[in-house]
């Protein structure tokens, strides 16, 4: 397996009794890299990303996470990789700082946990009154407080106010451009999706259906740039590859006279609308 890659997903299978959920699923990560992971509820999410963690066996295909197959790595590797699950459970009279520092000691080089705790946003104070948001960050500072190398997030900024949305949007990056972390997100929130990853992968009914940047998939599968604007009460709509200039040519020929001028990109929702229904058409 190629030494360089972070994660290396080679027609990864999985059954359940007669049923499959996973279909041959394909992709890689290079160190450093930030991937959303989307698809609808049943799509096969979740499955693919414990295989990935090593907290579920797959039926077949090659996986690698960091070099090693997650299904037999052991101790060192688990040390290299960080898992923030959609929710888990603790001793709610931890304090905070408590919590972190314990969790650090397991690993050799781990985050302080002050540093840690100003850098999710939050205080020293019991885990039991924490709010819901600020519980959201406790469970994304446990799963970096060991530094890793590989990032799984599942839903990460379930409860999150716009601020604490923001910073931890911050957060990730830095994590990805100034520690090389290879991240893997699932997120429901397109909006996010587009804002953290530089690539996005789409999963539908077990098969990756999309796989490219928000601008690729949407050139790809939403189509072309449409300009819309009024001239004289009539109203017009063209789809183009160059909206300038197109914009520019209609400026040049009309003038003051061009009225509701706007040009609407194809965005990551209708690229995955696109993708999903066309997904969804092949298995009917």
């Amino acid at each position: 397996m190629p030494g360089d890659l972070a994660i290396d997903v080679d027609d990864l299978r999985m059954r359940y009794g007669s049923t499959d959920v996973l279909h041959g699923v394909s992709f890689r990560a290079e160190p450093g890299e930030v991937l959303a992971l989307l698809g609808p509820n049943g799509a096969g999410k979740t499955t693919t990303v414990e295989i990935l963690e090593g907290f579920r066996l797959r039926s077949a295909g090659r996986v690698a996470v960091l070099g090693a197959d997650p299904a037999t790595a052991g101790e060192d590797w688990r040390a290299r990789v960080g898992v923030v699950l959609q929710s888990w459970r603790d001793h709610g009279k931890w304090r905070v700082r408590e919590l972190l520092a314990q969790m650090a000691a397991y690993y050799p080089g781990p985050w302080d946990p002050d540093a840690l705790m100003a850098a999710v946003g939050l205080t020293d104070r019991k885990v039991r009154t924490l709010s819901g948001g600020q519980r959201r960050r406790l469970d994304v500072a446990i799963g970096i407080v060991g530094r890793p190398d590989v990032l799984f997030l599942d839903e990460p900024t379930t409860g999150f106010d716009p601020e604490a949305r923001r910073d931890f949007h911050d957060l990730v990056r830095g994590l990805a451009a100034e520690h090389g972390t290879t991240i893997l997100l699932t997120t429901h929130d397109l909006d996010e999706a587009e804002r953290l990853a530089g690539r996005i992968l789409v999963l539908d009914g077990g098969r990756i259906v999309g796989d490219g940047t928000a601008a690729e998939l949407s050139r790809r599968i939403a189509g072309r740039d449409e300009v819309r604007w009024s001239l004289r009460g009539e109203r017009f709509a063209r789809p183009t590859e160059e909206p300038a200039r197109l914009v520019h040519d209609l400026y040049r020929d009309h003038g003051d006279a061009l009225r509701d001028l706007e040009v609407r990109r194809a965005s990551l929702e209708d690229t995955y609308l696109a993708l999903v229904h066309k997904a969804e058409g092949r298995a009917a």
